[in-house]
């Protein structure tokens, strides 16, 4: 199954910064401008939704505090983020020379595991490119590991489970992951929940092993960068 971001009708566009402003300040209290801005500058053009009025948001690092409720707008949200973050990684990162058929090749984004993720991702991506290439998501099932991809993303919190598919999957690149231990399981990048906010760490290993450079803006921003043996 395809979501071909040209295909997409729901299309997330980028909103002048001031409105994003404006929005949040009005749905979520005076402190949404601090989460706004520190969002948007590690984010850039990423498309950012405002969440719900009832939706807090709090000054963070590298990314937007989830707060949980019995609607399940915290986890829409960690959606929306994750989404944003793994589209601009991919401006953070340098394929290997072979990574594409040719100049004119799609950046090729494959989710495992979380499918509403990947409808977020495939609106988010809708009419942008990195590095101009078009980009396109591809919803996988587990038999699906060895298609070739540029970046994928295993959703789930089982590290068995997510360590079996990143082995599985050895065309892949850079792999994010979002479970306990995703360094461990052999992912290039692993998100976190550390104080109800999305964050994320780097192993330089995974990267080296899969032929990616990481740029050192990304790494920056990141929670804990991993090096050698832990």
């Amino acid at each position: 199954m395809f979501y071909d971001s040209k295909m997409s009708k729901n299309v997330t566009r980028p909103c002048a910064f001031p409105a994003i402003v404006s929005v949040l300040r009005r749905r979520a209290g005076g402190q949404a401008w601090v989460w706004c801005a520190a969002l948007y500058a590690i984010l850039g053009a990423a498309a950012i939704v405002a969440p719900p009025a009832h939706a807090q948001h709090a000054a963070v690092g590298n990314g937007a505090t989830i707060n949980s409720n019995t609607n399940g707008n915290g986890s829409a949200l960690e959606r929306r983020v994750k989404a944003a973050f793994l589209y601009k990684f991919l401006g953070y990162a340098e394929f290997p020379p072979g990574a594409f058929f040719d100049g004119s090749s799609p950046v090729v984004i494959g989710v495992v595991g979380a499918d509403d993720l990947a409808g977020e991702l495939a609106r988010l991506v809708a009419g942008r490119t990195v590095n101009s290439r078009p980009v396109v998501v591809r919803v996988l099932r587990d038999t699906d590991m060895q298609v070739p991809l540029h970046l994928l993303f295993v959703g789930g919190a089982d590290p068995l489970r997510v360590g079996r598919m990143v082995r599985q999957a050895s065309a892949a690149m850079l792999v994010v992951t979002e479970c306990e231990d995703g360094l461990r399981q052999g992912s290039v990048i692993n998100f976190r929940i550390i104080d109800e906010r999305v964050r994320f760490d780097v192993s330089l290993d995974a990267a080296e092993r899969n032929g990616i450079k990481l740029s050192s803006r990304l790494l920056t921003v990141a929670n804990r960068v991993q090096k050698g043996v832990q």
